[in-house]
């Protein structure tokens, strides 16, 4: 593991917190909120979604708190599984990642900050190119519009800072991570102060025309919340490049949950204290919405530039956690060995960041990037349940390893953790029918894939 000393530990705590919180707040807080209401109803029902979806997370990252101080190694949750299950699973969470899922993660990150850069030049969504391509009886328009071309350019430019060290990206998401959190401090506390709003929005029940049970929506909406929850699993990706692992790992894991969950459930408040729920229901950007009451026509261009800030954050510590999984299976000849070369000067996976930054880049010039982040969710939890299920199994298999950080509450946190994933994911199955599915035909091909890569490295080995 010779590539793996060479990682600089360069994310002390405030770093490595940020990683976490800085990736968990995204793009989703300022519009599944909505979203949401229409699937529970009320606004107080949605503050409850919000609170048990930062919990149930919460649950997760401390499962994941104890793997990471035990094995603080680059690749994170490849590195569970694999050790947990063997190489075949540690390969398909690897080939549903790099592949699709946080490609097309960062693809609509990037495109979302892409969006709200639109609100100050209105051009980027100009077609520049556009051709007609007849297949078979149907006829497919390609188009180019500067959203593309800007969403594709943003992941270069941030990729290429990834490969120039990871205390300068380490740096940067603290910077935007702190920056992001004033502006939805600021929504809050204006909102809440000035907002002349009223509490009894909470208790008006609004129609979503929906003949599912509360249960089935409570679950769907769960669904939207742990979205944006979404990214407290990205630490452990980092782990081989943090200082004091053992320390410092449960610490940003635990400190960052605690902190997105806060500032969730109050951004909520604000929300649906300041509008209506029959006019928060209607609108797919509720944040710029409840600006506008109280800031005027300035709030939208400040919730743009929040918007703008938050997506920046999350897109770096995307690219900067994701690209140490194809790293991590290079390394262990599960991927191609040119992805296991870490840069000499900058001592950075040079080349995993830019292979990740090719297909995010072709996934942000297709335009077909929220398809398919909406497909791959399915696949996402399920991974969340088996990593969190390792920690059983490694307990079970190796008790002699070093846990400088126990999980609170074992069993039962990451029982319940488990145990609600998988409710979670039976009612999405039904819910969602035609998602779940094409998110695991996605996983299972990279078994066919898997064989098809151990036969040409015996191939070649002969």
């Amino acid at each position: 593991m010779a590539e793996q000393d060479e990682l600089v530990k360069g994310l002390g705590l405030y770093g490595a917190t940020s990683v976490v919180a800085g990736t968990m707040i995204g793009t989703a807080i300022f519009v599944v909120p909505s979203l949401m209401l229409r699937d529970v109803g009320t606004p107080w029902r949605v503050v409850v979604v919000w609170a048990f979806a930062g919990v149930l997370s919460l649950f997760g990252a401390l499962g994941y708190a104890e793997l990471g101080a035990a094995i603080p190694e680059a690749g994170g949750e490849y590195v569970y599984l694999h050790r947990a299950y063997g190489p075949v699973m540690g390969f398909l969470y690897g080939w549903t990642q790099f592949f699709v899922a946080k490609t097309a993660s960062i693809a609509a990150i990037a495109t979302g900050f892409a969006i709200y850069l639109a609100y100050f030049f209105p051009r980027l969504n100009a077609v520049l190119w556009q051709a007609q391509l007849n297949l078979a009886r149907h006829c497919l328009t390609l188009r180019l519009t500067g959203l593309q071309i800007g969403a594709a350019l943003l992941i270069l430019l941030l990729s290429i800072l990834n490969v120039l060290g990871v205390r300068r990206s380490g740096a940067v998401q603290t910077v935007f991570t702190t920056s992001k959190l004033v502006v939805l401090a600021l929504l809050i506390v204006l909102g809440l102060t000035f907002g002349k709003g009223s509490f009894t929005h909470f208790q008006t029940t609004v129609s979503s025309g929906s003949q599912v049970s509360f249960v089935s929506a409570f679950g769907v909406a769960t669904v939207s919340a742990l979205w944006a929850y979404d990214g407290w699993n990205n630490l452990s990706m980092v782990a081989g490049e943090v200082e004091n692992p053992q320390r410092n790992m449960p610490r940003a894991l635990i400190f960052g949950s605690l902190l997105v969950i806060g500032v969730y459930v109050l951004t909520n408040l604000a929300y649906f204290y300041v509008l209506p729920p029959a006019e928060a229901v209607g609108t797919s950007t509720v944040a710029a919405d409840a600006a506008r009451r109280f800031l005027g026509t300035a709030g939208g261009a400040f919730v743009a530039v929040g918007v703008m800030i938050s997506a920046f954050a999350t897109l770096n510590g995307s690219i900067l956690a994701g690209s140490r999984v194809p790293y991590a299976q290079a390394r262990d000849g599960l991927f191609p060995q040119a992805l296991a070369g870490v840069h000499p000067r900058f001592h950075t996976p040079a080349a995993a960041i830019l292979a990740q930054a090719v297909i995010a880049g072709l996934f942000a010039l297709t335009g077909q990037y929220q398809a398919l982040f909406t497909k791959v969710i399915f696949a996402e939890f399920l991974f969340y349940a088996l990593v969190t299920s390792g920690v059983f199994i490694l307990r079970r298999r190796e008790p002699e390893l070093s846990r400088p950080y126990r999980t609170w509450g074992y069993p039962f946190v990451p029982a319940i953790f488990v145990i609600l994933s998988a409710g979670l994911l039976v009612n999405t199955f039904l819910e969602q029918r035609s998602d779940s599915l094409w998110g695991l035909v996605l996983m299972g091909s990279g078994i066919p894939a898997y064989c098809l890569w151990k036969l040409w490295r015996r191939k070649t080995k002969s």
